[in-house]
């Protein structure tokens, strides 16, 4: 059973979707990309699930300037091996920092067959994040560092990483 319910953010509203006990998406309405819920799976509203109310917590202490810790929330994103690869990658990236999608592909290294990890696949992976904000994806930049390649929209990207102070602009 997939889970469903909303949460009301400074940068609009946000989807959420769980299983009993974990995280699987978060996005906000109007995003390009989103979570996938796997065909077949049966799906609810249920704004009362305990991991729900967690997840509020933590938005709530984002959006307040905190910076929860991500492992605070259980998080089981649906994805290729490869995207997982990409997503446990991000979640190393600290407040305040940020990486290009070369970078990221450096850290990666090679695959499971030996090739090099390519910038263009790991930003493939990164733009596919089910779980914005938590995993952050927000945190990878283009060549050079610009600013560029967020489903969410660039206004939030850029909103995003002004909270966290690793842009300044």
């Amino acid at each position: 059973m997939i889970y469903l319910s909303r949460y009301r953010s400074p940068l609009g509203e946000i989807n959420l979707s769980a299983t009993q006990d974990a995280l699987t998406g978060l996005w906000f309405d109007g995003q390009v990309q989103r979570a996938e819920i796997p065909v077949g799976a049966a799906w609810m509203l249920r704004e009362d699930l305990p991991l729900f109310r967690e997840c509020r917590c933590w938005l709530d202490a984002y959006f307040g300037g905190d910076m929860p810790a991500a492992d605070a929330i259980p998080l089981a994103p649906f994805g290729s091996a490869f995207r997982l690869r990409v997503w446990r990658a991000l979640l190393e990236i600290p407040y305040g920092e940020t990486v290009t999608y070369g970078d990221l592909a450096a850290q990666l290294g090679r695959d499971e067959d030996g090739r090099l990890t390519s910038p263009r696949a790991v930003g493939g992976a990164v733009g596919r994040n089910p779980i914005a904000v938590i995993i952050p994806c927000h945190r990878v930049l283009g060549k050079s560092g610009k600013l560029c390649g967020y489903s969410g929209g660039l206004l939030r990207k850029a909103s995003l990483l002004r909270r966290e102070r690793a842009l300044l602009v």
